[in-house]
């Protein structure tokens, strides 16, 4: 269709909505409450726009473009109005700018700033602070809310849980959960997506910075971090690189900048998480029982089978999660080979999720009685800011490598941190193949079927929750059959867990970060040395060899395994 957009002639698809088109010409229209394919509500009023002959202004959002459409985006009435839409807002919100944990990342602030909005002249008193901590994992305060309803159309309409939403009409609508319960109180799998969305610091993760500092200024201490695949190619977003940069060796560096003795790689504990669950899964297959065998590396989608489908339960692995497994061999072989007695160890964990906050607390993850596995987690957010406290130059980084103690990881540990990896990581062990094209990809749900010693076995991987209820309930009915199923909370995978860098909408939109995230995974475990499959690893059969046995084996069970 031929339209105008600021007196450009273009031709457009007719599908196209006016927020599209001018994005195809390079003019962006700020938007605050839209979520392509999520939430498409149009109550926020920042993205309209002026359509020559319509009396009102229009939502670019979610208006179609038509055949000689006259289009404004910038006419001093539309921005005049996006002024007065921001004054309102600004002046029902709580103005810490400066201490939040958003400042400079926060969508309103920069709304207010591209927008000239000199004052606020309807605010009355200050706003007080409305902040509920009741979780491990999230901090709300809805003194900050800007009501865009972001995080309430992630929570039920892509992962399918729902607990928080619009209550109340007028000015004292509100956020919150069903009748005024905390977010503690109801079935939050703590995925952290509604955080990864929120414009404001109205949803923010639980900040545990200060306990990582308290551990590093105690000299009676030997401080580990070790760090997720996803997080080295999220963490250079939040020093301006492009989306899906691999920045491992930088991030290490800087983590030993920060003081910690020895930086380890999750992924190593990824590749004994595969020879334990390999083991598990033969050990299924022989007997037919609790088919299909679940993964169990995910914390939100544990937690959300635990509370919406329990009856599933006993599919799930008895595996502990790589973050886990890891720090419970810190704790046990490596503290012994070390001479560290494990009072003095302290582990910190760099996840991309929020939820792997609260899975450190599970009593069943403690490889020793009364010493948890691993002792704090922060997200990649909390580290770019520890750095960026710290005063360490990212870009002027040294490159270093992670500590050997524990081993490299081979290139199946290396992509658990994308949708599919875990599966194909797995299937390189049980069925020797080298790649499995059908299982990467962004798509919510995938399968395969493959030859394992002579059976065909039937997969699935699934990302987002939403995706994981309906294809669970597709088992129930009888109506689908798999052997084994990957499950990740976040869609996309860990890659796109709620503790990664946020971005803002228009980002979110129009490009497809876990897709690029996900190929720089792939990327960096090509360019490793070519240990393919996670039974090859040295430093894995040198570790059953010293002190776990046989995979499955009474140790092993002991450190490795959960319920």
């Amino acid at each position: 269709m031929g339209i105008k957009i600021n007196g450009m002639e273009v031709d457009y698809p007719a599908n196209q909505t006016i927020l599209e088109a001018a994005k195809t010409v390079g003019i962006h229209i700020p938007t605050l409450c839209y979520l392509k394919g999520v939430n498409e509500a149009s109550v926020c009023g920042i993205c309209k726009v002026e359509v020559v002959g319509e009396n009102n202004l229009v939502a670019a959002c979610t208006t179609l473009i038509s055949e000689g459409m006259e289009v404004f985006t910038f006419s001093k009435k539309v921005m005049d109005a996006r002024r007065l839409t921001l004054e309102l807002m600004l002046s029902n919100h709580r103005k810490d700018c400066l201490t939040c944990a958003r400042n400079l990342e926060c969508e309103l602030q920069t709304l207010a700033l591209q927008n000239r909005v000199k004052g606020i002249g309807f605010a009355e008193d200050e706003k007080k602070a409305q902040i509920e901590c009741t979780t491990l994992h999230t901090v709300r305060d809805n003194s900050k809310c800007v009501l865009c309803q972001r995080c309430t159309a992630v929570c039920k309409e892509m992962q399918g849980v729902g607990v928080i939403g619009v209550h109340e009409q007028g000015g004292k609508t509100y956020i919150g959960c069903e009748n005024g319960r905390s977010l503690g109180d109801v079935a939050c799998v703590a995925c952290g997506q509604c955080i990864a969305v929120c414009p404001t610091g109205a949803l923010t993760e639980v900040d545990d910075r200060a306990r990582v500092y308290e551990a590093l200024g105690d000299e009676s201490k030997y401080v580990v971090a070790i760090t997720a695949p996803a997080v080295r190619v999220g963490l250079g977003e939040g020093f301006g690189l492009p989306i899906g940069t691999n920045v491992q060796v930088k991030m290490v560096s800087a983590l030993h900048k920060l003081g910690f003795d020895e930086v380890f790689d999750v992924s190593v504990g990824a590749d004994f998480t595969i020879m334990e669950e390999s083991a598990e899964i033969n050990k299924r297959l022989e007997t037919g029982e609790n088919l299909p065998i679940i993964t169990s590396c995910c914390c939100s989608w544990v937690s959300y089978c635990e509370q919406y489908f329990p009856e599933f339960l006993p599919n799930i692995s008895g595996c502990k999660p790589p973050q886990i497994m890891l720090g419970a061999l810190i704790k046990t072989y490596y503290a012994t080979k070390k001479g560290i007695d494990h009072k003095d160890l302290v582990v910190v964990s760099v996840m991309p999720c929020t939820g792997k906050k609260e899975e450190i607390r599970r009593p069943c993850n403690q490889a020793i009685a009364g010493i948890y596995d691993v002792d704090i987690v922060i997200t990649t957010r909390e580290l770019k800011r520890m750095i960026t406290s710290a005063g360490v130059m990212f870009h002027e980084l040294e490159e270093r490598e992670f500590d050997p103690a524990l081993g490299i990881s081979t290139r199946a540990g290396y992509i658990f941190g994308t949708s599919g990896g875990v599966m194909e990581a797995a299937l390189r062990t049980l069925a020797e193949k080298k790649t499995f094209s059908e299982l990467r990809g962004m798509q919510g749900v995938k399968e395969g079927e493959y030859d394992l010693n002579g059976r065909k076995i039937k997969v699935a991987v699934v990302s987002g929750l939403k995706n994981a209820g309906e294809l669970l309930r597709g088992i129930k009915a009888g109506k689908l059959r798999y052997d084994i199923i990957e499950v990740m909370a976040s869609p996309g995978g860990c890659i796109g867990g709620g503790g990664q860098p946020i971005h803002d909408g228009s980002t979110i939109n129009f490009t497809d970060i876990n897709g690029l995230r996900s190929a720089a995974l792939y990327q960096g475990a090509a360019a490793l040395r070519p240990i393919n499959a996670s039974h090859e690893s040295p430093i894995v059969q040198a570790v059953y060899r010293d002190a776990l046995g046989a995979q499955g084996s009474e140790v092993a069970h002991k450190w490795l395994h959960t319920k």
